[in-house]
Protein backbone atom coordinates (compact mmCIF):
# COMPACT_ATOMS: atom_id res chain seq x y z
CA UNK A 1 0.00 0.00 0.00
CA UNK A 2 1.38 3.41 -0.93
CA UNK A 3 2.10 5.79 1.93
CA UNK A 4 -0.38 8.63 2.39
CA UNK A 5 0.48 12.20 3.28
CA UNK A 6 -0.37 11.47 6.94
CA UNK A 7 1.79 8.36 7.18
CA UNK A 8 5.38 9.00 8.29
CA UNK A 9 7.98 7.07 6.30
CA UNK A 10 11.19 6.02 8.05
CA UNK A 11 14.21 6.96 5.93
CA UNK A 12 16.89 5.76 8.33
CA UNK A 13 17.00 4.22 11.77
CA UNK A 14 20.21 3.78 13.76
CA UNK A 15 21.38 2.86 17.21
CA UNK A 16 23.55 5.74 18.26
CA UNK A 17 25.76 6.26 21.30
CA UNK A 18 22.77 7.56 23.29
CA UNK A 19 20.01 5.34 21.96
CA UNK A 20 17.92 5.11 18.82
CA UNK A 21 17.76 7.96 16.33
CA UNK A 22 15.34 7.99 13.43
CA UNK A 23 15.00 10.20 10.38
CA UNK A 24 11.57 10.06 8.79
CA UNK A 25 9.59 11.90 6.16
CA UNK A 26 6.07 13.09 6.96
CA UNK A 27 4.59 14.62 3.86
CA UNK A 28 7.03 17.35 2.86
CA UNK A 29 8.67 17.46 6.29
CA UNK A 30 11.78 15.69 7.55
CA UNK A 31 11.67 14.77 11.23
CA UNK A 32 14.28 13.62 13.74
CA UNK A 33 13.11 11.27 16.50
CA UNK A 34 15.38 10.29 19.41
CA UNK A 35 14.45 7.35 21.64
CA UNK A 36 10.86 7.66 20.49
CA UNK A 37 10.68 11.37 21.37
CA UNK A 38 10.07 13.96 18.64
CA UNK A 39 12.98 16.41 18.53
CA UNK A 40 12.52 18.67 15.53
CA UNK A 41 11.44 18.91 11.92
CA UNK A 42 11.93 21.11 8.88
CA UNK A 43 8.59 22.88 9.18
CA UNK A 44 9.67 26.30 10.41
CA UNK A 45 13.03 27.24 11.89
CA UNK A 46 11.98 30.66 13.25
CA UNK A 47 13.09 29.89 16.79
CA UNK A 48 16.41 28.41 15.66
CA UNK A 49 17.11 31.53 13.61
CA UNK A 50 16.16 33.70 16.57
CA UNK A 51 18.59 31.71 18.71
CA UNK A 52 21.46 32.83 16.48
CA UNK A 53 20.25 36.38 15.88
CA UNK A 54 19.48 37.08 19.54
CA UNK A 55 22.95 35.92 20.52
CA UNK A 56 24.51 38.24 17.96
CA UNK A 57 22.40 41.23 19.05
CA UNK A 58 23.40 40.66 22.67
CA UNK A 59 27.06 41.04 21.68
CA UNK A 60 26.40 44.74 20.94
CA UNK A 61 28.29 44.94 17.67
CA UNK A 62 31.39 42.98 18.68
CA UNK A 63 33.42 42.60 15.44
CA UNK A 64 33.84 39.18 13.83
CA UNK A 65 32.54 37.09 16.74
CA UNK A 66 33.02 33.34 16.94
CA UNK A 67 30.00 31.17 17.70
CA UNK A 68 29.70 27.65 19.07
CA UNK A 69 26.42 25.92 18.21
CA UNK A 70 25.40 22.97 20.33
CA UNK A 71 23.44 20.54 18.18
CA UNK A 72 23.22 20.27 14.39
CA UNK A 73 19.60 19.10 14.27
CA UNK A 74 17.99 19.77 10.91
CA UNK A 75 20.54 22.52 10.28
CA UNK A 76 18.50 25.70 10.70
CA UNK A 77 20.92 27.34 13.17
CA UNK A 78 24.03 26.49 11.16
CA UNK A 79 22.51 27.58 7.84
CA UNK A 80 21.35 30.87 9.37
CA UNK A 81 24.72 31.57 10.96
CA UNK A 82 26.63 30.99 7.72
CA UNK A 83 24.18 33.24 5.85
CA UNK A 84 25.37 36.11 8.07
CA UNK A 85 28.83 37.39 7.04
CA UNK A 86 29.29 39.07 10.44
CA UNK A 87 30.06 35.76 12.16
CA UNK A 88 33.65 34.59 11.91
CA UNK A 89 34.37 31.05 13.12
CA UNK A 90 31.25 28.82 13.30
CA UNK A 91 31.70 25.56 15.21
CA UNK A 92 28.95 22.96 15.61
CA UNK A 93 29.13 20.11 18.12
CA UNK A 94 26.85 17.15 17.33
CA UNK A 95 26.95 13.91 19.30
CA UNK A 96 24.96 11.71 16.91
CA UNK A 97 27.05 10.45 13.95
CA UNK A 98 23.83 9.63 12.10
CA UNK A 99 22.73 13.27 12.12
CA UNK A 100 26.07 14.37 10.70
CA UNK A 101 25.79 11.69 7.99
CA UNK A 102 22.26 12.80 7.05
CA UNK A 103 23.61 16.28 6.43
CA UNK A 104 26.80 15.34 4.64
CA UNK A 105 25.37 12.78 2.23
CA UNK A 106 21.75 12.12 3.14
CA UNK A 107 18.24 13.57 2.97
CA UNK A 108 19.17 16.67 5.01
CA UNK A 109 22.07 17.62 2.75
CA UNK A 110 20.03 20.03 0.56
CA UNK A 111 19.39 22.15 3.66
CA UNK A 112 23.02 22.56 4.70
CA UNK A 113 25.27 21.80 1.73
CA UNK A 114 26.27 25.45 1.35
CA UNK A 115 26.71 25.87 5.11
CA UNK A 116 28.96 22.82 5.39
CA UNK A 117 31.03 24.06 2.45
CA UNK A 118 31.50 27.46 4.10
CA UNK A 119 35.17 27.79 5.15
CA UNK A 120 34.10 29.25 8.52
CA UNK A 121 32.25 26.03 9.44
CA UNK A 122 33.73 23.27 11.58
CA UNK A 123 31.77 20.19 12.67
CA UNK A 124 32.86 18.42 15.85
CA UNK A 125 31.38 14.98 16.50
CA UNK A 126 31.07 14.52 20.24
CA UNK A 127 29.17 15.30 23.41
CA UNK A 128 28.72 19.02 24.03
CA UNK A 129 29.17 18.87 27.80
CA UNK A 130 32.44 17.00 27.35
CA UNK A 131 33.53 19.52 24.73
CA UNK A 132 32.86 22.64 26.81
CA UNK A 133 34.53 20.98 29.81
CA UNK A 134 37.72 19.95 28.00
CA UNK A 135 38.31 22.28 25.03
CA UNK A 136 40.86 25.08 25.13
CA UNK A 137 38.91 27.04 22.50
CA UNK A 138 36.87 30.09 23.47
CA UNK A 139 33.92 31.79 21.77
CA UNK A 140 31.92 34.99 21.83
CA UNK A 141 28.59 33.18 21.72
CA UNK A 142 27.34 29.73 22.64
CA UNK A 143 23.97 28.73 21.14
CA UNK A 144 22.47 25.60 22.68
CA UNK A 145 19.81 23.64 20.82
CA UNK A 146 20.53 20.08 21.86
CA UNK A 147 17.23 19.15 23.42
CA UNK A 148 13.65 20.21 24.07
CA UNK A 149 14.95 22.53 26.76
CA UNK A 150 16.27 22.54 30.32
CA UNK A 151 13.04 21.12 31.72
CA UNK A 152 12.45 18.41 29.12
CA UNK A 153 15.57 16.47 28.17
CA UNK A 154 15.46 13.48 25.84
CA UNK A 155 18.30 11.70 27.63
CA UNK A 156 19.49 12.00 31.23
CA UNK A 157 22.98 12.82 29.98
CA UNK A 158 21.75 16.21 28.77
CA UNK A 159 20.51 17.27 32.20
CA UNK A 160 24.08 17.93 33.30
CA UNK A 161 24.47 20.71 30.76
CA UNK A 162 21.75 22.78 32.43
CA UNK A 163 23.07 22.17 35.96
CA UNK A 164 25.27 24.68 37.82
CA UNK A 165 28.36 22.62 36.93
CA UNK A 166 27.32 22.40 33.28
CA UNK A 167 26.65 26.13 33.08
CA UNK A 168 30.05 26.77 34.65
CA UNK A 169 31.58 24.77 31.79
CA UNK A 170 29.57 26.83 29.30
CA UNK A 171 30.88 30.01 30.94
CA UNK A 172 34.50 28.82 30.72
CA UNK A 173 34.37 28.65 26.90
CA UNK A 174 32.86 32.13 26.65
CA UNK A 175 35.05 35.18 26.39
CA UNK A 176 34.45 38.17 28.63
CA UNK A 177 30.99 39.55 27.86
CA UNK A 178 30.16 36.48 25.80
CA UNK A 179 26.56 35.38 25.34
CA UNK A 180 24.89 32.09 26.19
CA UNK A 181 21.66 31.48 24.24
CA UNK A 182 19.56 28.41 25.09
CA UNK A 183 16.61 27.16 23.03
CA UNK A 184 13.66 25.76 24.94
CA UNK A 185 10.26 24.34 23.99
CA UNK A 186 8.75 26.57 26.68
CA UNK A 187 9.84 29.50 28.86
CA UNK A 188 11.40 28.51 32.18
CA UNK A 189 11.57 31.05 35.03
CA UNK A 190 13.34 28.36 37.06
CA UNK A 191 16.12 28.13 34.48
CA UNK A 192 16.45 31.93 34.52
CA UNK A 193 17.10 31.70 38.25
CA UNK A 194 19.63 28.93 37.66
CA UNK A 195 21.47 31.14 35.15
CA UNK A 196 21.62 34.03 37.62
CA UNK A 197 22.79 31.76 40.42
CA UNK A 198 25.53 30.48 38.09
CA UNK A 199 26.88 34.03 37.81
CA UNK A 200 25.43 35.08 34.45
CA UNK A 201 24.15 38.63 34.02
CA UNK A 202 21.52 40.31 31.85
CA UNK A 203 19.40 37.17 31.95
CA UNK A 204 16.23 37.42 29.88
CA UNK A 205 13.93 35.35 27.69
CA UNK A 206 12.61 35.97 24.16
CA UNK A 207 9.45 34.07 23.21
CA UNK A 208 8.40 32.80 19.79
CA UNK A 209 4.63 32.28 19.35
CA UNK A 210 3.55 28.93 17.92
CA UNK A 211 0.29 27.87 16.32
CA UNK A 212 -0.85 25.90 19.35
CA UNK A 213 0.29 25.65 22.96
CA UNK A 214 2.98 27.51 24.87
CA UNK A 215 5.55 29.55 22.93
CA UNK A 216 9.09 28.42 22.16
CA UNK A 217 11.72 30.41 24.02
CA UNK A 218 15.33 31.53 23.82
CA UNK A 219 17.00 32.14 27.18
CA UNK A 220 19.82 34.69 27.00
CA UNK A 221 22.58 35.36 29.52
CA UNK A 222 25.90 37.21 29.49
CA UNK A 223 29.18 36.08 31.03
CA UNK A 224 30.44 38.96 33.16
CA UNK A 225 33.84 40.50 32.69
Amino acid sequence: MAATYDTPVVLDRREGPYGEVVLRRHGELLQIIANGCFLMDTSDGRSERLLVDAAYRALDGRPEPDVLIGGLGVGFSLAHATADPRWDRITVVEREPAVVDWHRAGPLSPLTAAALADPRTRIVEGDLLTYVTETSATYDALCLDIDNGPGWTVTEDNEGLYSPAGLASCARVLRSGGVLAVWSAQPSPEFERTLRNAGFQQVRTEEIPVARGVPDAVHLAVRPG
